[in-house]
């Protein structure tokens, strides 16, 4: 598994500590990227919390699921959650060591007083001492919170004093951008209100508590409620590993409601899904894979749009037009850069490869943000992707526009067939996945060719003609 040493640095320790006027939350910023470009600490609000004990909750549970491991417990180790300002609201985001479970708190306007948003995104420091601290907030007084080194160190910094190193793996990137993208294809599936949510998620199994279980489970939606169903009937959400879910217990007192969302169940097959507890000018986001085992690294939702020069090259054209938006508008984007929508969002798709968008369930948009990894790793390291761009170049596919079937050899002859656009195979992974988890290699080494990503690709013959 290849993985690198991922290194964070801050001026000084997060604190939360006392004043006159109240509590001053500080929390320390790494190096990040910001409009102006790259900051080694920037400064993205000072103003209120409108609820400081919700969103004291809540940035815990960011924090509970970023030193998690779900699945194969084991010594923890685990990177400061990802803050990004928007303009108009922070996200605090994190994800599990095992890479099943991706988090995002979103303090919208509504939660922020006094102090205006800045744009960028970067790590921000929570050490355990300010957890223990968060922790004991017993009441709603005024808390005044700095993203960010504060006026006057920002002029002072000396250099960081404060420094983690911390295991990166390369799944661990690909896991964050597939989870972008397998939020995209969410529905809202039911909305709980205050009680049935708290009734809910209390009922659910805690990890390592007896009778919890890691196993596949579903619900239905029935009125206001939701109810365990035994197999996934229509209108069903898959819930794969209800423990997951227990970071949300951090804030089960200050909800309001909970949002469920997820994919259209075709079959049996167990589905990913998101789980948005709403607070009081907040969002609380819990997204799960689709089993406890099975982290986001493998679903192979990317493949597609990294496999293509044309989303390559939109990609970079829809980057220049970013501008830390909120909520980004694919229909101005399409406009502005004269791509169709289906283009924009490829390319949209390819970005999140790279960390330079994330998806909000909520709002059914993409955001504008800036990962602080060497998140292209992604690309360059996809097993899958690296095995079916070598069989291109190796010349071992061969197109066949009469049968519409295509060989690909690499020591073993598979056949691709093309049905309405959908590539199956006759290897051992389309055997067992049936898709499920994106294409296989030899599918991706056809679209490849098809699509005229590789240099020396094969000609196709369609009604006689050439293509």
């Amino acid at each position: 598994m290849t993985r690198s040493l991922q290194a964070v640095a801050y001026t000084r320790p997060s604190t939360l500590e006392s004043a006159p006027d109240g509590r001053r939350l500080g929390l320390e910023t790494s190096r990040g990227t910001t409009p102006r470009g790259v900051e080694d600490h920037p400064r993205f609000f000072a103003g209120f919390l409108t609820s400081p004990q919700v969103a004291s909750a809540g940035l815990l549970a960011v924090a509970d699921v970023a030193g998690a491991r779900y699945y194969q417990q084991q010594l923890r180790s685990s990177l400061d959650p990802v803050v990004t300002g928007s303009g108009d609201r922070l996200r605090f985001e994190s994800f599990s060591g095992c890479g099943g479970v991706y988090a995002r708190l979103d303090v919208l306007a509504a939660g922020l007083d006094g102090g205006e948003v800045g744009h960028g995104t970067t790590n921000v420091d929570v050490n355990n001492p300010l957890r223990d601290a968060l922790s004991r907030i017993g009441s709603d007084d005024p808390l005044h919170l700095r993203v960010g080194p504060d006026e006057m160190a920002v002029t002072t910094l000396d250099g960081p004093v404060v420094e983690k190193k911390v295991p990166l793996p390369d799944r661990w990137l690909r896991g964050f951008a597939e989870a972008q993208v397998t939020a995209a294809g969410f529905d809202l599936r039911a909305e709980l209100p205050a009680a049935e949510t708290v009734r809910f998620l209390r009922s659910l199994p805690r990890s390592g508590a007896r009778g919890s279980s890691r196993a596949v489970q579903w619900v239905v939606p029935a009125g206001r409620v939701l109810r365990p169903t035994t197999r996934p009937v229509p209108g069903a959400v898959c819930l794969p590993g209800p423990e997951r879910l227990v970071a949300l217990q951090r804030v089960l007192r200050h909800a309001s409601a909970l949002r469920v969302y997820g994919p259209a169940l075709a079959g049996t097959a167990a589905a990913a899904s998101a789980w948005e507890v709403v607070l009081p000018g907040m969002r609380l986001t819990l997204t799960l894979s689709p089993e406890a085992s099975r982290g986001f690294s493998g679903e192979g939702g990317v493949l597609d749009a990294l496999a293509t020069d044309e989303a390559a090259e939109d990609a970079e054209l829809i980057s220049v037009l970013l501008a830390w938006e909120p909520r980004i508008d694919v229909g101005d984007l399409s406009a502005a850069s004269g791509l169709s929508a289906e283009r924009v969002r490829a390319a949209l798709v390819r970005l999140g490869t790279s960390g330079r968008v994330g998806y909000d369930t909520a709002e059914a948009a993409y955001f504008h943000r800036e990962l602080p990894y060497d998140a292209e790793r992604v690309e360059r390291h996809n097993p899958r992707l690296r095995a079916a761009r070598d069989l291109v170049s190796a010349g071992a596919v061969a197109l066949d526009g009469v049968l519409g079937t295509v060989t690909a050899q690499d020591g073993h002859t598979h056949r691709v067939r093309d049905d309405a656009g959908v590539l199956s195979c006759t290897c051992l992974w389309w055997a067992k996945y049936r898709g499920g988890r994106g294409p296989c290699k030899h599918a991706l080494a056809v679209r490849m060719v098809r699509r005229g990503a590789v240099s020396g690709q094969a000609e196709v013959l369609v009604d006689g003609g050439a293509r």
